[in-house]
C-alpha cells in the first residue's frame, strides 16, 4: 500500500502513454503544437506492461490510460490487453478525445474495459471545431454515442472556456435527458504550454453551477465518493447526471490519491507540481523492480499537501502543456 507524508492512500495512477495528440486545443497547447517526445524517450509497450504491475504490487488498483491522445498509439490495445489480466487491477479507464477509439470499441468491451472519460468541450459543430482547430466533430460524437448506447460507463469532460464555448453548457447538459451519462464541466487550468496567463478564472464551479441553476433549478446534489474530484449532481427526470470540476479552485485536496506518470517516465504527485522522479531511465537500467520501487514510495512521500502549496513552489509550472504531463 502508498500511504503519502500526509497519510492519504494513494491507489490511482494517471498513467500517459504518449504525449502526441490528433487535436489542438487552444487551451491545452499553441497551434503549433508543442515539442513532442522523440520515441526512444517515451515508454515501450513493454516497459508500460512491466511498469504497471509493479505500481499493482504497491498498491495501485485503479488505472487511468491518457494521453495525449492514447489511441495515437497503435499498439495500445497490446497494453489494454495485459492489464486487462493483471491481477489486482480492479479498474481500468481511458481518457480519450473519441475521435480514433471507434475501430477498438468492441474488443474493450470484450476486455471489460467500459469506464472511458470523453473529452469534448462544445456539442455545437462550429463551436467544437474552433476550440479544437479540427473537423472531426461527426467522428468524435457518433463514437460518443455509440459508446453511450453500447453500455459504457461514459463520462463527458467539458472544460468552461470564457468567451467560447458557456453557450454550449445547457445543450451539453441535454444529453443527460436522454442518456444515461455524465457530463462534467471542469474550470479552465492554464496548462496550455505557455500560450496564455491567467491568475483566476470567471467560469469557475461556482459560476457553473448558478448558470446551469437558471434553466433547471430543480437539479440536486449526489452522494460521491470521497476521493471524487467531481460535485456530482442530478436534474429531476433526467436518465444521467452531470458534475462540476474545480480543477483551479483544487477544493479536493484534501483527499487526493492520485499519482501521475507521463509518457516519458516522470513521477507527478500533483497537477501543480513538477516531476519529482524520473522513471524511464530506471526502466532501462539494471535492478529495475527494487528501483522503480524506491523512486515511488520517495515521490509519495514527499507531496504537497494541496495544489496551492505546489504551485508555489513551483512557480513556472503553468509553462507545461496538458497534454504532456497526462491530461
Amino acid at each position: 500500500m502508498l500511504v503519502d507524508n500526509h497519510n492519504r492512500t494513494i491507489n490511482y495512477l494517471r498513467l500517459a502513454v504518449t504525449d502526441r495528440c490528433n487535436l489542438r486545443c487552444n487551451y491545452c497547447m499553441p497551434e503549433e503544437g508543442i515539442n513532442f517526445a522523440k520515441n526512444d524517450k517515451l515508454f515501450t509497450i513493454d516497459e508500460l506492461v512491466r511498469l504497471s504491475s509493479l505500481m499493482v504490487s504497491q498498491g495501485i488498483d485503479k488505472i487511468r490510460i491518457t494521453g495525449g491522445e492514447p489511441f495515437v498509439r497503435k499498439d495500445l490495445m497490446v497494453l489494454l490487453r495485459n492489464l486487462a489480466s493483471l491481477k489486482g487491477l480492479k479498474d481500468i479507464s481511458v481518457t480519450t478525445n473519441a475521435t480514433l477509439i471507434g475501430p477498438y470499441i468492441d474488443e474493450l468491451k470484450e476486455l471489460g474495459i467500459k469506464n472511458i472519460n470523453v473529452s469534448m468541450d462544445a456539442i455545437n459543430r462550429e463551436t467544437f471545431e474552433c476550440i479544437t482547430r479540427r473537423n472531426h466533430y461527426d467522428v468524435v460524437y457518433n463514437n460518443m454515442i455509440r459508446l453511450i448506447t453500447e453500455g459504457f460507463n461514459v463520462r463527458i469532460n467539458f472544460i468552461a472556456l470564457d468567451g467560447q464555448n458557456i453557450e454550449d453548457i445547457i445543450p451539453m447538459l441535454e444529453l443527460t435527458k436522454h442518456y444515461n451519462v455524465s457530463v462534467r464541466f471542469l474550470e479552465e487550468m492554464p496548462f496550455n504550454g505557455g500560450s496564455k496567463e491567467f491568475q483566476s478564472i470567471k467560469w469557475d464551479f461556482r459560476a457553473i453551477l448558478a448558470h446551469i441553476k437558471e434553466a433547471h433549478p430543480g437539479y440536486y446534489k449526489l452522494q460521491s465518493p470521497k476521493t471524487s474530484t467531481s460535485i456530482n449532481y442530478k436534474i429531476p427526470g433526467f436518465k444521467g447526471t452531470f458534475g462540476v470540476i474545480p480543477s483551479f479552485s483544487r477544493t479536493f485536496c484534501g483527499s487526493c490519491n492520485r499519482l501521475r506518470i507521463s509518457a516519458t517516465g516522470d513521477v507527478i504527485t500533483c497537477l501543480y507540481a513538477k516531476a519529482s522522479a524520473n522513471l524511464r531511465d530506471i526502466m532501462r537500467a539494471d535492478d529495475v523492480e527494487a528501483n522503480i520501487k524506491s523512486a515511488i514510495l520517495q515521490a509519495v512521500g514527499s507531496r504537497a499537501k494541496t495544489g496551492f502549496e505546489a504551485q508555489e513552489k513551483y512557480k513556472d509550472v503553468f509553462s507545461n502543456s496538458m497534454t504532456s504531463i497526462g491530461g
